[in-house]
């Protein structure tokens, strides 16, 4: 096939919201008999039709290390379950040349009554490892994995990223030639991290091929020559890195067209009998100079966020802290109260809390939100890490017309440049 490993031609994958199990037991297929029918919506079932995926083709070559990007709910992991043989398409053909390794979720195929040392051979067998392989990687299997110390206890009393490094461990040390991985790097610490990515790179040094899903742009632009752009159940682009991820990181094009005020972020207390936070941020506005909202930002602009939050025990000196996160996962701005107001004793009232940058120096791109409430010693009381998306649009504020992307650079500040006489 002159190095190619992965061919998908016009793919495809359906769902029908709303739908039963596509299997049952003889039970349930009897009892049917004997119970009245259910009565269908107005709604038929094309107008519940859903397309996770449409009409998606592209070849992957041996040695290719393929990012997959995209918002939740492109399609993402919809098509590596594809390719894992998980689940079947609706509709095209994907062809796999080669041996796969996959893991599409934490604890795939673990079994949580058994031990690690247990789960390592079974989930080495599901993934087409023979025993006396498995035998002779164990040892650097448990090692890249840390948990020498839990070996033989059941993994359903394993962290989550106790759970994570093992299921990773056992996958990068299948060497397939294909190796999938889906969002691998969401749960664990950074050095788990650093380790998983460092894998990857081994593996993709010895010329075997991976897709990776992943929302951390810098690592997919540390590992992937190739990036894939889902929206919608369709891929949008397909190409080099850095222009992907230039798309991918680009503000709404109709974000500004729309002009809507809209609240950045609302707490909900849906189902929740009992709070236990002493004080809680509940709402968080985004405000122009005039105090009007606004639904978006631009560069070097005037911007005020407007917090709101509720008090349900008195604390003594608690401060609020705001912070802007870039899509790397870098924390660009760190905004406290104490720099303004060394203390802020708060008794069994509500309010709001207005903090302003006068010139936002963030470049054109979309940022997180996070908040948190704490006092001097650091004690957190509340914190919510990503609780909104801020977007910054350009403006022309040298006078020229270029300003990079936040993918290129995360600020823009006032600068000159001149040639000395």
């Amino acid at each position: 096939m002159n190095g190619l490993v992965i061919r998908v031609e016009n793919l495809g994958k359906q769902y029908t919201l709303g739908s039963s199990a596509a299997y049952h037991t003889l039970g349930e297929r009897l009892g049917t008999l004997f119970t009245p029918s259910r009565r269908e919506p107005r709604t038929g079932a094309a107008d519940r039709r859903f397309w996770a995926l449409r009409d998606v083709s592209f070849n992957v070559r041996r040695g290719e290390v393929v990012g997959i990007i995209g918002r939740n709910g492109a399609g993402k992991s919809t098509l590596l379950k594809i390719l894992s043989r998980v689940t079947e398409p609706t509709e095209g053909e994907a062809d796999l040349f080669g041996r796969v390794g996959s893991l599409l979720e934490v604890g795939t195929g673990f079994h949580p009554e058994l031990t690690g040392r247990e789960n390592i051979f079974l989930n080495g067998a599901i993934l087409g490892m023979k025993r006396a392989e498995i035998v002779r990687k164990f040892a650097d299997i448990v090692a890249f994995a840390e948990v020498e110390r839990f070996i033989d206890t059941a993994v359903k009393y394993y962290s989550s990223g106790m759970y994570t490094r093992l299921a990773f461990a056992v996958a990068a040390h299948l060497e397939p030639e294909i190796l999938v991985v889906d969002e691998v790097l969401a749960v664990g610490d950074a050095e788990f991290q650093r380790r998983c990515l460092g894998k990857m790179s081994e593996v993709a040094r010895d010329g075997r091929t991976i897709l990776f899903v992943s929302h951390n742009m810098a690592a997919v632009r540390n590992l992937c020559s190739r990036v894939m752009l889902l929206a919608n159940g369709v891929v949008g682009f397909d190409g080099a890195t850095g222009a992907g991820i230039d798309r991918y990181c680009a503000p709404p094009v109709d974000a500004k067209a729309k002009g809507e005020p809209q609240v950045l972020y609302e707490a909900s207390f849906a189902g929740a009998d009992e709070r236990h936070a002493e004080i809680e941020v509940t709402r968080i506005e985004l405000r122009g100079p005039d105090g009007k909202a606004l639904a978006d930002m631009r560069t070097w602009g005037c911007m005020t966020l407007r917090l709101a939050y509720v008090v349900r025990r008195p604390v003594r000196n608690a401060h609020f802290g705001v912070e802007v996160i870039d899509h790397y996962g870098r924390r660009l701005l760190a905004l406290e109260t104490r720099t303004h107001m060394p203390r802020h004793d708060l008794g069994m009232a509500d309010g709001v809390l207005d903090c302003t940058i006068r010139q936002l120096p963030l470049a054109p791109g979309t940022f997180a939100l996070g908040a948190s409430v704490f006092v001097p010693d650091q004690r957190v009381i509340w914190a919510g890490d990503q609780l909104a998306q801020l977007t910054v649009h350009p403006d022309d504020v040298f006078g020229h017309g270029h300003l990079p992307a936040s993918s290129h650079a995360a600020v823009v500040t006032p600068h000159d440049w001149a040639i000395p006489s």
